[in-house]
């Protein structure tokens, strides 16, 4: 194995550069905006990475190796850091209007790429990885995603009652308005179902939801004290722009796959039912989230041990690519639904041989 944890030093890039976009200001304001929908997807067109899994040796030694842990804890305080230089250096008033567009989008990069790592997270099993996750949700305003992914999205990935899994022949932006509504009032649901099963009151401090709302009103309250009104509203479209990434990360994930349903009982998830990305560079800078098709296979699988299947349906270019398609409706649905029926008509080929 190795030094095998070091490729994952990637996962540092994107922080990196938009720290750089926020120092160098002016239009190098929009390095990062550049590097991760620019650079990227054009490197990934010309990759398609590897389809190797680990042995079950190298992935016991991987799963306990300590250093992987390390790495996806320091990006906590890296975002924090982001956070508060990001607020002091867009409150500067002899900055350009460009410039300040600059960087709330380079902002919205690292809260993108934090909410991903907070997805990783929220997926452990100890309390202070947990805080982590919801911390790191904290700076992107978006805190009831630890609710709503992990005992919603999970539970009914690939069906019609998820709002975070988009379904054949939908658009985008009409994917934008009802994930966006569903999956906050699907995490009430949960909460309210949860301590209705514990016996505990829905109007208090147990109700999470009601704690993270409270969390963030007081979050939006300091900076509007402590910094002014331009930089308040630039922290928030910032934030915005992260769950927009997230939300369009959801949409590519399971687009047009859907499980089926036997009697009142869904079948189980399984790989077939999540989009799969093998080019390297998405792999890397995201913790291999792009190996999708795993991570809702066994959801508590950690990043360094995510494996490819043949089974799995697979994106034609890396994430980054397949977010800007996603955004032009009409070439989306000429290159996913022909992919969709090649990809079913290969599985019925094969149910036949």
């Amino acid at each position: 194995m190795g030094l095998q944890y070091l490729k994952y030093i990637a996962a540092y890039t994107v922080p990196a550069i938009v720290v750089f976009s926020i120092y160098q200001g002016g239009y190098l304001s929009f390095s990062a905006l550049i590097f991760v929908f620019g650079l990227i997807p054009l490197l990934e067109l010309f990759t398609r990475g590897t389809s190797e899994n680990m042995d079950e040796v190298e992935e016991a030694i991987a799963k306990e190796d300590r250093i992987y842990d390390y790495l996806l804890y320091g990006l906590v305080p890296f975002q924090f850091f982001v956070l508060v230089f990001f607020l002091y250096k867009v409150g500067d008033s002899s900055l350009m209007f460009y410039e300040t567009v600059g960087l709330i989008t380079a902002y919205g990069m690292a809260c993108g790429i934090a909410i991903n790592n907070a997805h990783e997270l929220g997926h452990r099993d100890t309390k202070y990885e947990q805080f982590m996750s919801k911390a790191l949700l904290m700076t992107s305003l978006y805190m009831h995603f630890f609710i709503e992914h992990n005992r919603g999205h999970h539970l009914h990935v690939a069906t019609e009652e998820d709002p975070a899994s988009s379904r054949y022949g939908e658009h985008i932006y009409s994917f934008y308005v009802r994930t966006l509504s569903g999956s906050w009032l699907s995490a009430w649901k949960l909460e309210e179902k949860r301590l209705s099963k514990a016996g505990k009151n829905f109007w208090s401090w147990d109700n999470e939801m009601l704690r993270f709302q409270g969390i963030q009103l007081v979050l939006l309250l300091l900076i509007g004290a402590l910094f002014s009104w331009k930089v308040l509203i630039s922290f928030m479209l910032g934030a915005f722009i992260g769950i927009m990434l997230l939300e369009t990360v959801n949409y590519i994930e399971h687009y047009g796959l859907s499980r089926r349903k036997k009697g009142k009982r869904y079948e189980r998830t399984l790989p077939i039912h999540s989009w799969n990305s093998n080019h390297p560079l998405g792999r890397l800078i995201l913790l291999e989230l792009s190996r999708h098709s795993d991570h809702h296979f066994i959801a508590n699988r950690k990043y360094q041990v995510l494996r490819h299947f043949d089974e799995s349906p697979q994106m034609p270019t890396g994430y980054p690519g397949m977010m800007l398609l996603a955004l032009f409706p009409p070439l989306w649905f000429k290159v996913m639904h022909a992919r969709i029926a090649h990809y079913k008509a290969s599985v019925q080929g094969e149910a036949l041989a």
